[in-house]
């Protein structure tokens, strides 16, 4: 798979789950996710979310930009490591608000504790299992069989 069809596919596979496990480090230096929903996802994989200013993930953001987020649905994963950034431009609020942020902030996006997060996305690691738990089964049943590794897919390591 070329770069550009394996960054394709880790977009594919963010744009189809939506919620993300957005991972930072603490004080301690122990790290912690949490679900976020991704607002936007830009052909080199940089991400876009919404959160409270006051939230424990713009703190550790703050104190050290590295994050990992992951997506997975059925059969597809990624994992995606990069940098965070908070974003208070109002201008970029808005464009990005939409119907489902309001259930978070039903004041609007000019409610003064929201912010974004920017990932600066470096790396992905994807994973995909073609056909669905019925194939994955399948070769689990002949690895069992042939008394060999089983194998259920694809998977990559993309510079974004």
């Amino acid at each position: 798979m070329t770069d550009t069809e394996s960054i394709s596919k880790v977009t594919d596979i963010i744009n189809d789950s939506h919620i993300g496990m957005f991972t930072t480090i603490n004080e301690e230096g122990a790290l912690v996710s949490r679900p976020l929903a991704v607002q936007d996802v830009k052909d080199d994989g940089d991400m876009w979310f919404f959160t409270g200013e006051r939230t424990s993930q713009v703190a550790h953001v703050t104190a050290d930009a590295r994050v990992n987020v992951s997506f997975g649905k059925r059969t597809e994963w990624v994992s995606v490591a990069g940098t965070a950034e908070v974003v208070r431009d109002r201008a970029k609020i808005r464009e990005l608000w939409n119907q489902s942020v309001d259930a978070w902030f039903p004041d609007g996006p000019d409610t003064p504790e929201v912010v974004l997060l920017r990932v600066d996305s470096d790396s992905a690691e994807y994973w995909t299992s073609p056909g669905g738990t019925a194939a994955t089964v399948l070769q689990w049943v002949k690895s069992r069989v042939t008394h060999s590794r089983m194998s259920v897919g694809e998977s990559g390591t993309v510079e974004l």
